[in-house]
C-alpha cells in the first residue's frame, strides 16, 4: 500500500542540531533523503522569544527549582506551523506510554508535530490550549525531549509503506500481536561453543514456526509479565 503524500514530521526544539541523528542513516535515512517517503522539519523555539536576551523560560509559579518554558513562546512557535491534521505530541516523563498500537495509529496518519521540551517542563496552559498529547518513552527522566522525539519518530517512520521494503519483516516483531519477538541466529553455526538451535536448521517450517511461537511466549512471560497477562486475557476473550 502506498501513501498519497509523504509522512510529514515537524519538531519544535531548542536544539535543531540534534536532528536528524539516527533518522538520517540506513533505510530510514534513504527513505527521507532519496525516496521522499517522509519529511523532517525542525523549528528552533528560541527564535520565537520576544525577550531581548532570547529567553524562553521563567521561574515556576509557586516556587521551586529550575525553569519552565513559557506558554506564549511555545504557542508562537507552534502557530507558525501548518498543522495539516497532524497530532501534537509533547515528550514528557509523565505522559502516557509509547506503545506499538499508538505508533501504528500515528503512522497511518499524515505525520506528527513533536515538542521537545527542556528545563523543568512546559507551562501546562499551552499543552491544554493547543491539545498536546503527552508521551513517555519509558520510566526514566531525560535532560530534554530530543532523544525521546527521535525514538517516537523512528518508531512511526519505519512503519510507513516502503521505508523498510519488506512488509512481512514486521509481522513477527515485538508487540505486533502482544508478544515479544523470538531470538534470532545466523552463521557461523557454532560461536564460542554455542550452537544454533537444531530446529532452525531442520528445514521443517512447521516446527520452526512452533519453536518461534514458544520462544515468543517464554520471553514475554519471563520479561514482561504485564504483556503476558494482557495476551492471556485476549486469548481467553477470543476463546483460544
Amino acid at each position: 500500500m502506498s501513501r498519497a503524500a509523504p509522512f510529514e514530521v515537524t519538531v519544535l526544539t531548542m536544539f535543531p542540531e540534534a536532528f536528524p541523528g539516527p533518522l538520517g542513516v540506513s533505510l530510514i535515512g534513504t527513505a527521507w533523503r532519496e525516496a521522499g517517503l517522509w519529511s523532517l522539519e525542525t523549528l528552533d523555539i528560541r527564535g520565537f522569544s520576544k525577550d531581548k536576551r532570547g529567553f524562553l523560560d521563567d521561574t515556576p509559579a509557586g516556587g521551586g527549582p529550575g525553569q519552565v518554558m513559557r506558554a506564549d513562546v511555545i504557542a508562537s512557535a507552534l502557530d507558525s506551523v501548518e498543522r495539516r491534521g497532524r497530532p501534537l505530541l509533547y515528550m514528557s516523563a509523565r505522559g502516557r506510554p509509547l506503545t506499538q498500537a499508538r505508533v501504528k495509529d500515528w503512522a497511518e496518519g499524515p505525520g506528527l508535530i513533536v515538542l521537545a521540551g527542556r528545563f523543568e517542563g512546559v507551562d501546562q496552559r499551552v499543552l491544554d490550549a493547543r491539545g498536546f498529547e503527552e508521551v513517555s518513552v519509558g520510566d526514566a527522566v531525560l535532560a530534554g525531549g530530543e532523544a525521546a522525539a527521535l525514538v517516537t519518530i523512528e518508531a512511526c517512520v519505519r512503519l510507513v509503506p516502503g521505508v523498510l521494503g519488506q512488509a512481512e519483516s514486521l509481522s513477527e516483531e515485538s508487540f505486533e500481536d502482544g508478544l515479544l519477538e523470538h531470538p534470532q541466529y545466523t552463521r557461523p553455526r557454532t560461536f564460542e561453543g554455542l550452537e544454533i538451535p537444531q530446529v532452525l536448521l531442520s528445514g521443517h517450517h512447521a516446527q520452526v514456526a512452533d519453536w518461534r511461537r514458544a520462544e515468543r511466549e517464554r520471553a514475554t512471560r519471563e520479561r514482561r509479565p504485564d504483556l503476558w497477562a494482557a495476551w492471556l486475557a485476549n486469548q481467553q476473550a477470543k476463546g483460544d
